[in-house]
């Protein structure tokens, strides 16, 4: 079976080529082994989670990108409603019903390996599909400074800093006279933009897209290891011919799944250093199942 998807389709539609669904996600909920999910060239704004896995080498299920790099899967949503501030800087409101369960403005990176004087958030502003700079107060967006230790020191002056008003996020942004309204202006929202939220969703091929800008957390080998694409301990994935980027840490895990008595338990509990730590997790990992037969190859 193919199940079609377009962008510029119409809701409520059956998958078929004449009538394709508008989401990936419709076709993931769906899909099982032997299928392949078409997807037409477009913006996906949605997270993907494929629910079902395929059977094997030969019967797998594949999600493919019509053209090339031309279907867009992003983790990122668009902000039109700036108002000016002072200056270059503007500001806005954005409610955080749009987040869900997780705000990646709230959510600071943090764990296992990771040492930041000041941890940034896992969201990210984006002027015409470039990340600017964080910083950690209001005067810092007001008057930037040039970061000389950046690969493009010249951007590094577009900055913004983040706060929370209730049930609102505030961003405030420094575009260099630019007008936010007028321009391509995006944040993250989403944690993934194509990863199962379950185990063992297997033989899956991802093949042709363009894929970013999501909100990912810090994945080091003694937490749990998400990335914006991953099979989430899982076997048999091909990940193919796609162009990632913008993932706020790992674009494509491979890593492990979640064991809460070990999540950066060297920065959080102070027991054992990391390399024992890790030593533990992946002990317990064999204990729990680990083996090439269940898991695949890594």
């Amino acid at each position: 079976m193919i199940y079609y998807v377009s962008a510029n389709a119409e809701r409520n539609g059956d998958g078929s080529k004449c009538r394709p669904f508008q989401t990936i996600t419709e076709a993931a909920n769906i899909a099982r082994a032997g299928d392949e999910v078409l997807v037409a060239p477009g913006v996906y704004r949605e997270y993907v989670n494929p629910i079902n896995g395929g059977c094997g080498e030969d019967s797998r299920i594949v999600y493919r990108s019509e053209v090339p790099l031309a279907a867009v899967i992003t983790g990122a949503e668009p902000v039109k409603n700036w108002e000016h501030y002072e200056g270059n800087v503007w500001r806005a409101r954005i409610s955080n019903g749009i987040f869900g369960s997780y705000n990646p403005y709230t959510t600071v990176i943090v764990g296992d390996w990771y040492n930041a004087k000041d941890p940034v958030h896992t969201g990210e502003v984006y002027l015409n599909g470039k990340s600017m700079y964080e910083t950690f107060t209001l005067d810092g967006v007001l008057n930037p400074t040039v970061y000389r230790g950046s690969w493009d020191p010249d951007f590094t002056v577009y900055k913004w800093y983040t706060e929370q008003d209730g049930d609102f996020t505030v961003i405030y942004a420094n575009f260099q006279g630019a007008d936010p309204n007028k321009e391509n202006v995006e944040i993250n929202v989403r944690r993934n933009c194509f990863y199962p939220d379950k185990e063992g969703v297997n033989y899956i091929t991802l093949s042709g897209f363009t894929v970013k800008q999501a909100a990912t957390t810090w994945a080091p080998p003694t937490a749990y290891q998400e990335g914006m694409i991953g099979p989430h301990w899982s076997k048999g994935w091909i990940i193919e011919d796609c162009e990632v980027s913008d993932s706020k840490c790992s674009g494509i895990s491979l890593g492990k799944y979640l064991q809460p008595n070990n999540e950066n338990k060297w920065s959080t509990q102070h027991l054992k250093d990391g390399t024992q730590t890790e030593r533990d997790a992946i002990c317990q990992a064999q204990a729990e199942g680990w083996t090439k037969e269940r898991i695949g190859s890594h």
